[in-house]
């Protein structure tokens, strides 16, 4: 089949890679019809998360059909259409019997790795580094899922893949961080980038009941969307003191509820964004949170900080005096997919949210390293790009 694999930083290439067999029982194999680059995936292509080997197959947001379930595959059968949820979760472990599927205690065979950097493991990922089980990504032809039995939501209402794909991660993960909230109405909820999980944190506040949401990017394309799509106040940081108009904004409170959907390569000004980028390029900071800082300094006193961006290691001089001195409340995490999927597509199916609507571009498979290098560039007004085996 064909795959698209990573061999170092900034560059993918599409190679014939050996097709996904049946490994337990409980697997199944999905042949992909839709597929996409997640924001996420840009941190593997930049080389900030570690343990990435030549030849692995990326991708962590895919749909297809089952072509081959494994024996004790009893939910599904060959020939059903299906979402996968980019975490791998068992269904009976301590943490998923709590439905918080992205921690997982059975699914990453490289636990022990985890441990070393984060001290206990997370879930098992797809097309996601051998930290986080070394498994074989989505972007494919084809794709083997473990735990076939948990994951993969059927769809048999015929909506289209670009309507369903994104319940595999972006739009829960800009739902839960939105529900970290606490969002009661007449809440002012600032969300930081307007890439796509972003994006579905804007949406999602309003379908929580957010008086306001304010988006703050320099993109001019991803302002647009939020301002146009889903009637957002933008800030451009290029052009105005962010935590000034903030405060300019809320009378001088803050935020409500502030959402980091940014991550490790956040962008920004000054002598603390070079301080960031210096000790990062020495490997002596793997992420760089200017957004995270901005966040939390912004919110209101007793307010919440909610982080979607993905953070891979350690970080510096972080205004920890903020968060203690003020009552703030940090709620975090990989997205919990599962829990969110069927709920999720009961607003889709109820023409609350059409998620398509952030797709800027569609390219063949075999096109997707020029698409990472246009996504990681943000050439062409890209925001988010789907891939058709």
């Amino acid at each position: 089949m064909k795959a698209n694999c990573w061999q170092s930083k900034k560059k993918m290439s599409v190679e014939t890679v050996p097709d996904p067999k049946i490994l337990n029982s409980q697997d199944a194999i999905v042949k992909i019809t839709t597929t996409a680059i997640c924001g996420s995936d840009l941190h593997l292509y930049n080389g900030f998360v570690p343990s990435m080997q030549q030849g692995d197959i990326v991708g962590h947001e895919f749909m297809g059909e089952v072509v081959e379930t494994g024996k004790s595959v009893s939910k599904l059968k060959v020939g059903d259409r299906v979402v996968v949820p980019f975490p791998i979760s068992c269904g009976k472990c301590f943490f998923c019997e709590k439905q918080m599927y992205s921690l997982c205690e059975n699914s990453n065979p490289n636990a022990w790795l985890a441990e070393k950097m984060w001290g206990h493991s997370p879930a098992g990922i797809f097309g996601y580094s051998h930290l986080l089980g070394g498994f074989a990504g989505g972007q494919a032809e084809y794709a083997r899922v473990p735990f076939a039995d948990v994951g993969p939501l059927k769809i048999e209402n015929g909506f289209t893949d670009e309507q369903v794909l994104f319940l595999s991660d972006i739009y829960p993960t800009g739902y839960m961080a939105a529900e970290a909230c606490d969002i009661k109405p007449g809440d002012t909820i600032a969300v930081w980038g307007c890439g796509p999980v972003g994006q579905f944190a804007i949406k999602s506040a309003f379908l929580l009941g957010a008086e306001r949401v304010i988006a703050i990017d320099k993109i001019p394309e991803r302002l647009r969307m939020a301002r146009e799509l889903s009637g957002a106040i933008t800030l451009n940081f290029d052009e105005v003191d962010v935590l000034e108009s903030l405060k300019e904004l809320t009378g001088g409170r803050g935020p409500d509820a502030c959402i980091d959907a940014v991550g490790m390569e956040a962008y920004g000004h000054g002598p603390v964004y070079a301080y960031d980028r210096a000790k990062q390029a020495m490997m002596l900071e793997t992420d760089r949170p200017i957004a995270l800082r901005e966040a939390i300094l912004a919110c209101r006193n007793g307010g919440v900080v909610s982080i979607a961006g993905v953070y891979g290691g350690f970080v510096d001089k972080m205004p920890f005096g903020s968060l203690m001195n003020r009552s703030l409340t940090i709620k975090t995490g990989q997205t919990h997919v599962h829990r969110y999927m069927k709920p999720l597509l009961d607003r889709v199916e109820r023409g609350e949210i059409d998620p398509s609507f952030v797709i800027t571009h569609r390219l063949k498979l075999e096109d997707a390293p020029h698409g990472y290098d246009m996504f990681n560039n943000k050439e062409n007004e890209c925001i988010k790009v789907v891939l058709k085996p």
